[in-house]
Parts: C-alpha cells; sequence; structure tokens
C-alpha cells in the first residue's frame, strides 16, 4: 500500500512581519487506489462560526413540500409495477419518486415528520432505521426485475451548504446500472488491484492504516472508520469500510447501527469545529464483485468565507476536479478521535 504525496513549498516576503521571510509548506497527494490527486494547502485553523439556526429555519416549513400531510398531496407516486401502493411508508418516514431524478429510479426518503434536525441530534438508532428504510426500497427494486437494479445508492446533502434546497432531512435514493463517475474509477481501480496483487485494496487499506494508526479511528463491528488519506472535502473525509460487504444489500441490520453510530461520532466532533452541514454517499459494487468492499464517505461542507457566503468549492475543484484540503488528514484524525 503507497501512501505517496508531492511535498512543497511556498518562499514569500511578509513586510510586516518579523522575520519577513516566511515558507509554507503544502503537498499533493495521490490517492493510493485511483490516483486522483488532492491538495494539502490554505492552511488554518478548523474553526467556523455557526449561522442562527432559528433565523435560517424560520418560515421554511410553511412552503415546504414534505411537511404534514403535503408530503403526501405533493410528491409524486411510483407506478403500480415497481411500488404497488404508490409510496412507501414507515411511521412518519417516507419514500416517494424524486421530481428532479438523477436516474431512472430516484426517489427521496424524508426521515420523518420533524422538519429541521440539528446535525447533533441525528441518533443512532433514527439514522439506521432510515438506512434500513432505503434497503427495504432497494429490495423492493430488486425483487421487481427491474434492468437498473444494479449498483443501489444513497446520497445524503445536509443543510444548504452541502447542496440541499430543502431544510427538511431527507436522503437521495437511486438505483442504476450506470456507476457515478468516480465510484466507477474505484470499481475498475478495484478489480485492476485484485488482478495484480491477488488481495482485496479495501481489505489491505484497512490493515495498512490500522497498522499506521495516524489516520485510522476505530472499528464498530466489522466497520472500520479512518480519515482518507487524500480527501476532497476543505475539512478532510472520512472513511468507513464495511468488511466482507460487497454492495449495498450485503449491509446488515447490525451493519447500519454500526455505520449510524461512527456518523453520530463523527458528527459531534465536526459541530464542535463550527461545521454544520455535509454530504454523505454509499460507495457500493455488486454482489459479484468481489474485489470490492462497501464504504461510507463523509465529507463535511463550508464556506472560505462565511460573510461572503464562498462556498468551498471553487475552479480547481469544479473545473479540474483537484480537491483542497486546509489541513492534515492526520490532524483532523486527532481532532475526531475525541469522538471515538
Amino acid at each position: 500500500m503507497k501512501f505517496e504525496a508531492i511535498k512543497k513549498e511556498t518562499v514569500m516576503l511578509m513586510p510586516q512581519k518579523e522575520p519577513a521571510l516566511q515558507r509554507t509548506p503544502s503537498e499533493i497527494r495521490i490517492d493510493p487506489l485511483t490516483g486522483r490527486t488532492a491538495r494539502i494547502c490554505h492552511f488554518m485553523k478548523l474553526a467556523w462560526e455557526k449561522p442562527d439556526f432559528e433565523t435560517l429555519v424560520a418560515g421554511t416549513d410553511a412552503w415546504c413540500p414534505f411537511c404534514g400531510e403535503k408530503v403526501h398531496q405533493l410528491t409524486p407516486c411510483f407506478p403500480e409495477d415497481l411500488i404497488a401502493e404508490g409510496r412507501m411508508q414507515k411511521g412518519d418516514m417516507v419514500i416517494f419518486p424524486n421530481m428532479a431524478p438523477y436516474d431512472s429510479i430516484g426517489a427521496v426518503a424524508i426521515f420523518g415528520a420533524r422538519h429541521y434536525i440539528p446535525m447533533t441530534e441525528f441518533t443512532p438508532s433514527h439514522m439506521a432505521s432510515a438506512f434500513g428504510f432505503t434497503l427495504d426500497f432497494f429490495r423492493r427494486v430488486a425483487a421487481s426485475g427491474h434492468p437498473e437494479s444494479v449498483y443501489h445508492i444513497v446520497n445524503w446533502n445536509y443543510m444548504p451548504p452541502a447542496g440541499s434546497s430543502l431544510i427538511h432531512p431527507h436522503l437521495q435514493v437511486f438505483s442504476s446500472s450506470s456507476a457515478p463517475y468516480l465510484m466507477q474509477l474505484e470499481l475498475d481501480a478495484s478489480r485492476r488491484y485484485f488482478e495484480q496483487n491477488q488481495s482485496t485494496f479495501w481489505d489491505d487499506l484497512v490493515a495498512a492504516e490500522k497498522a499506521g494508526g495516524e489516520r485510522y479511528l476505530k472499528q464498530i463491528g466489522r466497520t472500520h472508520w479512518m480519515t482518507a488519506y487524500a480527501p476532497m472535502g476543505v475539512a478532510g473525509d472520512v472513511l468507513a469500510v464495511v468488511e466482507d460487504a460487497r454492495c449495498t444489500l450485503d449491509l446488515t441490520e447490525p451493519d447500519l447501527i454500526d455505520l449510524a453510530t461512527g456518523l453520530s461520532c463523527v458528527m459531534a466532533e465536526y459541530d464542535k469545529m463550527g461545521i454544520y452541514s455535509f454530504n454523505m454517499n454509499f460507495f457500493t459494487g455488486t454482489a459479484a464483485d468481489g474485489h470490492f468492499r462497501f464504504h461510507l464517505l463523509f465529507s463535511p461542507r463550508t464556506f472560505f468565507s462565511q460573510a461572503l457566503g464562498t462556498p468551498d468549492v471553487g475552479a480547481l475543484r469544479n473545473l479540474f476536479n483537484e480537491t483542497v484540503c486546509m489541513a492534515y488528514p492526520e490532524e483532523i484524525n486527532t481532532m475526531l478521535k475525541a469522538a471515538f
């Protein structure tokens, strides 16, 4: 397992400081699987000021299509040959078609009737129940024999900085025969790694990170938690790899509890930094992909400038697909370990 980095240094004169000569390090890290590069630079203290949530949330429930009876009045229904009852319901959680679908089988799963849930108030049992509900949906899709029942993906955009246009917490859920770009890169690279090494990259990664200790956080059940070596988020990413699980449908009820427990730990520590928004994705293979392991990626979202509302995605990320992280993942790991 190679953890490669190109180390750089910027030298500049700072007229208002003593000594005037300043040297600033940076790194270009190379993802050990795909070769994707990430820049560790723009170093700053990982601390942000949270907004006034009362002001942010105020009045948004009045027009929210997921609140109260509106979820049954305004949201569409699945065709009968896919979901006979039109929408799936479990307690106050509802799954219905996404009106702006990413694929042929695209859905939204709301966490329940509560319009606003602070990041630190998502309990492991609540998250595990929501994830389990999405698995029920995926199993229904698979049982229907639909040709898109190949990759079963859950995305979570929590709060506006992460790309959510609604405050009401929800998951974006879809089954697709077309793997998203980065997931396809990982699937292809995992296959090549297996052919070359006769071992599974993800198992080797867990073993290497566990032995190294700099980025490993904890094992919960058969789920291994670590900070990503080449993160995509400005405040790092957290990766959870599930032993022996090739795809989403391999996840068991205990796995969902373990994933939700780890997520609650991660959320608690990022909340202390002032971060209140994140993206989370399921990365999945198929049941036939023995070279792959299901993993979850959690990426906190914030602003480069909160005063101006400057998003944390600029030209480097948006056009070059080159990511920027403002701290070493090993330092972020030290901060997160307090919750584990």
